[in-house]
């Protein structure tokens, strides 16, 4: 599934993120043609913006996705959208990963180490990387705790779940949902962390966008 339902307004254009430009094509092109081309992958579902639906499905054509099965329109946060997505995942599917459109450079890797995890007995893998800087927990203005430095990893997207294992989980509350995986956490699943990679980064503002355009 390809979560790509973001309004983007940090980016400073008149449309959603997804179809923010990145080397004069639609910033959701590069992690279509990803997806499309990963031997993983056997079909895409992607959550557009609502009423963008059928540019998502045009621009699939266009490029060939011949993986994208449906497009449909997201809701007003990140888990409502992916829990319509869900809606569109077959139920006889052997895996399902969720990956956000803002981090269009997919290394192919990274879809391997997520989903293999899911044959050794865990309901859900994600990508993280090593904390550089120190964490404090903040109150008010004031500090409450310093976190232990090797305890923590910043996590990306793609994450990997079993079917049966995120479904459980979207069926409780999704409401203070922060990822996919939390919610499989909280309905008690369990979830392993694997090598992520700093090409995943997040699209947010527009020096965010030149980065990542820089990498191309």
């Amino acid at each position: 599934m390809l979560a790509a339902a973001g309004r983007g307004e940090r980016l400073g254009f008149e449309r959603p993120k997804a179809f923010a430009p990145l080397r004069g094509r639609p910033l959701l092109a590069e992690s279509l043609e990803r997806l499309e081309a990963s031997d993983w992958i056997d079909a895409i579902v992607v959550v557009a913006p609502d009423g963008w639906e059928e540019p998502v499905i045009l621009l699939a054509e266009e490029l060939g996705c011949g993986k994208v099965a449906a497009s449909v329109a997201g809701g007003p946060s990140r888990a409502e959208s992916v829990a319509l997505g869900l809606g569109e995942v077959p139920e006889a599917a052997a895996a399902i990963l969720v990956h956000d459109a803002a981090r269009p450079l997919l290394p192919d890797d990274v879809i391997d180490r997520v989903l293999r995890p899911l044959g050794e007995g865990w309901d859900g893998a994600v990508p993280g990387l090593p904390v550089a800087d120190t964490i404090k927990r903040v109150a008010d203005a004031a500090v409450v705790e310093t976190l232990p430095r090797e305890e923590l990893v910043a996590v990306q997207t793609p994450q990997a779940f079993m079917p049966s294992a995120l479904r459980r989980a979207f069926a409780g509350d999704i409401a203070a949902a922060s990822d996919c995986a939390s919610l499989v956490e909280a309905a008690g699943g369990r979830v392993t962390v694997v090598d992520g990679d700093r090409r995943l980064l997040k699209v947010t503002g527009p020096e965010d966008l030149a980065l990542v355009e820089s990498w191309l």
